[in-house]
């Protein structure tokens, strides 16, 4: 498929790396597979911040590869959002309708190209793998091309869930690292595959955390395991659990306060 849009557009983000003054640590990229029909793969990225898309996509271009990444239909929406990302052919999820999107996700695999997921669904803002949901391992599956985990750290610094940008120029250091793909064979068990993914991801990430050049120790962008002050896994379900009540509460609330 033809990319006018995308050249343009990593133009403009690696003048923004730069003017952020990011320090890249890029690793594993020769694990991504040469363009062409057999080059297909799905990429299962970690999330803790809203730039990881980008940085992930960055972190590929030596391999002269564009990820084309599924994204919530909200983005496609927007007026400004909406073209770019239909331009550089990242793949829209409704997901009152999601059969859509696993079809047109499972023709780009095989017809090579590269589709990145975030399988943990939302921010996880413990900055610790969170619960993986089937998308990427059954895509993989489907298409016969392999899963490549991939870890991203240090993102969280520049723009995250519940905190305030800083789009200062503070060199934040920024780690992307590309494990080995993880072939997931036909009839194999989604949910113990799915096991083997989220232990891949946790290594790289660990590994990512440990060899990070800067003190995580009583910092808000650390987790609790490296003696930061993030929410554990454990805090964060409490609270969306929390949330959720109260949404269900008000809801129950306002019916019946539309029947009276």
């Amino acid at each position: 498929m033809a990319d006018y849009v995308y050249p343009p557009v990593i133009f403009v983000i690696k003048n923004f790396w730069r003017y952020l003054g990011l320090r890249f640590d890029f690793q594993g990229q020769e694990h991504l597979p040469h363009r062409g029909k057999s080059g297909g793969a799905v990429l299962a990225i970690n999330h803790i911040g809203y730039l990881d898309f980008a940085l992930a996509g960055t972190a590929a271009l030596p391999m002269k590869r564009y990820i084309r990444f599924m994204a919530k239909k909200e983005i496609f929406d927007h007026k400004v959002a909406g073209p770019l990302m239909r331009g550089m052919h990242h793949i829209s999820v409704d997901r009152s309708a999601g059969s859509s999107a696993l079809a047109a996700a499972l023709r780009a695999l095989r017809s090579g190209e590269i589709i990145g997921i975030f399988p943990e669904g939302t921010i996880s803002r413990s900055f610790e793998i969170a619960e993986l949901k089937s998308g990427a391992v059954r895509l993989a599956q489907g298409a016969g091309v392999p899963v490549i985990p991939v870890a991203v750290w240090g993102s969280q610094r520049i723009v995250t869930k519940k905190r305030k940008p800083d789009f200062g120029r503070n060199r934040f250091p920024i780690t992307v690292i590309f494990g080995e793909p993880i072939f997931i064979p036909k009839g194999a068990d989604v949910a113990a595959e799915e096991i083997k993914l989220k232990e891949a991801m946790s290594n790289l990430l660990h590994q990512a955390q440990i060899n990070y050049p800067d003190e995580t120790a009583g910092q808000w962008w650390a987790p609790v395991r490296l003696g930061g002050t993030a929410p554990t896994l454990e805090q964060v379900e409490r609270e969306r659990l929390e949330h959720l009540q109260q949404s269900q509460s008000k809801s129950k609330q306002d019916n019946e306060d539309g029947e009276n």
